[in-house]
């Protein structure tokens, strides 16, 4: 069995989450940790073995990891890949969302693919059994023929990655058509120090004749959305009834039938998604499978992300595939289109 040597970039809490995905590992062994705080990188290493170091690039060119797992705000995400490509490395995990612009992520998946790197995105409730549960649901007729995808979460970046890629995780991985979608930028928010809207609604169309919808920016108290999925969850709508997925406050499943009582599936115990992630990076690598978090299935949801902002800035439709490169949200702060109260 191969023997992979795994680098940490970023030792906050979401390196210590994949940090424990190797350790699960029986094929790989953590030989370096980097932080611009070093004494995370040093904590970090105590932990699981290896060299700390406060500069990534030292780490890379010193250690040059078959893994690089990069767990650092979006900013950094595509020089921290295109230097891991750079030395070598033989696959990259990396947290979400993937790239502040359209075109930084699309050149991090380049630059990748066209190395034979093998690269992952963070979305990791795709292991989470509530929504793998629906999916079997949904799979088998539970709820007859999928109609409408629904989201709510707090803005379309961090949250709406997630939700986005459900969306197609839940549609058999089918490209969208086109998007229609407004958002309002009237106050500063930011997630990982890049801007987000306030509010926002996206309207998705699939070539099979399903439809998606995400909603964002909803205020705190939201009782009646709470009898559904409480601030953030999904809705699956179906000609024979809808499933709910909720995650705030821990994760919940419901089963509602158009004829029938409501139905709330047993769940296996879960285990950590995080790690889950990193187990099913580090087996692809051996057999040569695609990961169930590729850059591919990644790309397609941030595509999502970026035309949601372009049809706003356009006022229309945007076919897909997408083609700009920037944020139309940044672009739009820069130049005044959008003007903060």
């Amino acid at each position: 069995m191969p023997h992979f040597r795994a680098a940490i970039l970023g030792c906050g809490g979401r390196g210590r989450s994949h940090a424990a995905g190797y350790a699960a590992a029986p094929n790989a062994q953590i030989v370096a940790c980097a932080d611009p705080v070093v004494e995370n990188a040093q904590a970090l290493a105590e932990k699981h073995g290896g060299k700390a170091y406060a500069d990534y690039r030292a780490l890379l060119q010193e250690q040059k990891p078959d893994v690089v797992s990069i767990c650092t705000w979006p900013h950094l995400h595509r020089e921290m890949v295109e230097a891991a490509v750079a030395i070598g490395a033989k696959a990259i995990h990396c947290e979400k969302p993937m790239a502040p612009t359209w075109g930084d992520a699309r050149a991090m998946h380049r630059a990748a693919e066209k190395a034979g790197v093998v690269m992952t995105f963070c979305h990791q409730r795709r292991f989470a059994p509530s929504f793998r549960a629906a999916r079997d649901l949904v799979r088998g007729g539970a709820i007859g023929e999928v109609v409408r995808l629904e989201g709510y979460c707090s803005n379309m970046f961090d949250w709406g990655t997630h939700w986005f890629d459900m969306f197609h995780f839940f549609n058999e991985e089918r490209p969208a058509a086109w998007v229609m979608a407004q958002i309002d930028v009237s106050s500063k928010r930011q997630v990982f120090g890049v801007p987000v809207e306030t509010s926002g609604i996206s309207h998705i169309a699939w070539p099979n004749d399903v439809w998606g919808l995400l909603i964002t920016g909803h205020p705190p108290e939201s009782p009646r959305l709470g009898k559904l999925v409480e601030r953030e969850g999904i809705v699956i709508h179906g000609t024979e009834g809808r499933i709910e997925v909720a995650v705030t406050g821990g994760t919940r499943l419901r089963l509602r039938r158009f004829a029938g009582p409501d139905e709330t599936p047993e769940l296996p115990q879960e285990k950590d998604a995080t790690v889950l992630s990193v187990l099913n990076l580090l087996d692809c690598l051996q057999t040569g499978d695609e990961p169930e978090l590729s850059s591919r299935r990644a790309l397609r949801a941030t595509e999502l992300i970026f035309a949601t902002y372009e049809s706003s800035r356009r006022r229309g439709r945007v076919t897909l595939p997408l083609e700009i490169d920037d944020s139309p949200l940044l672009t739009g702060l820069e130049e005044g289109f959008w003007k903060l109260e």
